[in-house]
């Protein structure tokens, strides 16, 4: 507040202002006419814009001790109790909006602690148990009989590292589509062969390395074609070998007869032959479980731990497989349907029925539907594919899983409804592969760019010679950019960003890696 003379002051010209038009008004024609006149014209009114400035503007201290000194200045000549009064009244006032506004306070606080509660608990009910596991854990709620086959139930537990030793579990993948090989995989040779066949492959062989699992199968499409290598026709592929060189265990690439036999089909002309490939992985399990139930389970057939299909194809497959064999089931869907639907109809370039012919878009949405109503759990590798292209499904909702989850953890019946759980597992990558060079390889770097590009160049692969001559400061880091010539891969816009922003061009070089399709 400027100061208690300038509130003084302005109350005093208040008073004043209204001590002479009640002067200059004299008379009840000229108070009604003048009444009229503020209501037509709305005239500036000194006492209201006063009272607002101050209730809205002002400590409600200023005003208390502007107050007292009326009161200890007061005398019987001067008008002060009207000033008196109105600094109260205005106090009054002040203190009555600062309590409303402790209020609003009290209250947001509140209602925000109540928030931070109710997202510890969803937090608690999104932990890393799994359905199964929380349903043991619920001993006095019994789920009430219906008419209508219930869903499989999963038996997926935790286990600790002491179970490890006694554990021999058996998981099967599938990934139908492309061209998968553990070794020197042919990444971009089309549309299907990308970093899918990288990542079913590695996650093999990772579970294959983990404790307590026994053995993994990655169910794959058999190719004879003479369009493509023999190895993709072979039957079986070992990944990793048994520790001892004996037995069933390790991971294994398993290639199934589906579709035509010496051609190779793009994943969108694979739905007709689906039901044959479902066929050819269901003996296949059936007599794995049987042969590894007489190695480590007694004789005993050993089922799948869990079958994880990936994409949706793999996934209608997974979706079948789970309810003939009563296994749970884990999805991941890599692209999906629904957002891809959506994108190219933004793009204006083709209509609906254009979309459906061309990429089976219905009949994959559809798959991803099933194997979303028949997954204990979703992977994902963001929050966002979870909020923004799962949750385009009918068989996902958000915020009515988080409900579900919290019924069930508290014993209440869900009626029936069931949503699988959604995990974010961003993908990682292998770091045994990198090579670090010593410091002798700037040598050969300074060969590279020297005018003697004949030097030694032992240390540096092939390609770094033709990558080299558009540097114009190869020392800088390198941004590695890898992907196929697609609009989906959002090229534009990366080399958009790094072209506008100096900042990051001074600090690093960036490659652009895309390969040309063999076709």
């Amino acid at each position: 507040m400027a100061g208690n003379d300038w509130l003084n002051g302005y109350l005093e010209a208040i008073l004043d202002a209204g001590s002479n038009t009640r002067k200059a008004n004299d008379g009840k024609q000229k108070i009604a006419k003048f009444e009229q006149q503020v209501k037509e014209e709305k005239l500036f009114s000194p006492t209201k814009y006063f009272v607002e400035e101050v209730v809205n503007s002002f400590d409600e201290s200023d005003l208390h001790r502007t107050w007292v000194k009326v009161i200890a200045t007061r005398n019987t000549r001067e008008r002060s109790n009207r000033l008196e009064n109105m600094c109260w009244r205005i106090w009054h006032l002040a203190r009555k909006k600062k309590q409303i506004a402790w209020d609003d306070a009290h209250r947001l606080a509140r209602r925000r602690l109540e928030r931070e509660q109710g997202r510890h608990d969803a937090f608690e009910d999104l932990s890393e148990l799994s359905e199964g596991e929380k349903e043991k854990g619920d001993t006095n709620f019994i789920e009430p009989p219906v008419k209508e086959m219930p869903r499989i139930n999963s038996e997926m537990r935790l286990w600790s590292e002491d179970d490890n030793r006694t554990r021999h579990l058996y998981i099967v993948l599938i990934s139908m589509h492309g061209l998968v090989r553990g070794d020197n995989m042919e990444l971009g040779r089309d549309s299907d062969t990308g970093g899918q066949v990288k990542y079913v492959v590695e996650l093999a062989r990772a579970l294959a390395n983990t404790k307590g699992v026994y053995r993994v199968d990655l169910l794959t499409r058999q190719i004879t074609s003479p369009e493509v290598d023999s190895s993709y026709g072979e039957p079986n592929e070992m990944l990793i070998c048994p520790p001892d060189g004996s037995g069933s265990c390790g991971a294994y690439i398993i290639r199934l007869p589906c579709g035509p036999r010496d051609k190779y089909i793009p994943k969108e002309s694979l739905w007709p032959h689906i039901p044959e490939f479902i066929d050819g992985a269901l003996g296949h399990i059936v007599n794995m479980a049987r042969a590894l139930g007489e190695e480590v389970n007694g004789g005993k057939p050993t089922w799948p731990y869990v079958i994880h299909g990936h994409y949706a194809d793999a996934g209608e497959v997974a979706a079948q497989l789970s309810g003939a064999l009563n296994v749970p089931m884990v999805l991941t869907g890599h692209s999906l349907g629904r957002n891809k639907f959506e994108q190219l109809l933004k793009q204006g370039r083709l209509s609906k029925e254009d979309i459906n012919a061309t990429y089976k878009i219905m009949k994959r949405i559809e798959a991803e539907e099933l194997g979303l109503d028949a997954a204990e759990m979703v992977v994902t590798s963001t929050r966002q594919e979870i909020e923004e292209q799962w949750g385009l499904y009918d068989g996902f909702d958000l915020k009515l899983e988080r409900k579900l989850r919290v019924r069930r953890r508290r014993g209440v019946s869900c009626l029936g409804r069931y949503m699988p759980r959604m995990v974010v597992i961003p993908p990682g990558m292998d770091f045994s592969y990198v090579k670090v060079q010593d410091a002798e390889g700037d040598g050969d770097l300074k060969s590279l760019i020297g005018s003697d590009r004949a030097q030694s160049k032992r240390n540096l692969p092939p390609i770094w010679s033709e990558v080299m001559r558009f540097f114009t400061n190869p020392h800088k880091p390198t941004i590695l950019a890898l992907s196929r010539p697609d609009p989906k891969k959002n090229v534009t816009t990366l080399l958009k960003a790094f072209g506008e922003c100096q900042p990051l061009r001074e600090l690093a070089n960036l490659v652009k890696y895309t390969p040309v399709p063999y076709n």
